[in-house]
């Protein structure tokens, strides 16, 4: 065991989405690289856990996208 980090991690340029139990606030962050995997888990998590899309990072800027067509 050592020192936790100080520094926030970079983020790789993709599609994020948080994964959280149903009754939680707070998830882990999931990267998927082009949007039809992001759509793939989408509804492979969807179906036990509540699914937030946080959007496409971008040279760390982040963007919001459009996932009404997943459902």
């Amino acid at each position: 065991m050592g020192r936790p980090a100080t520094r926030p991690t970079k983020l790789r340029d993709g599609y994020y989405i948080e994964v959280c139990n149903k009754n939680q606030n707070t998830g882990i962050k999931i990267h998927r690289t082009t949007k039809e995997q992001l759509f793939h888990a989408i509804k492979d998590y969807e179906k036990n856990k509540k699914v937030i899309v946080l959007g496409k990072l971008k040279n760390g800027k982040m963007e919001k996208i459009d996932v009404s067509d997943v459902v």
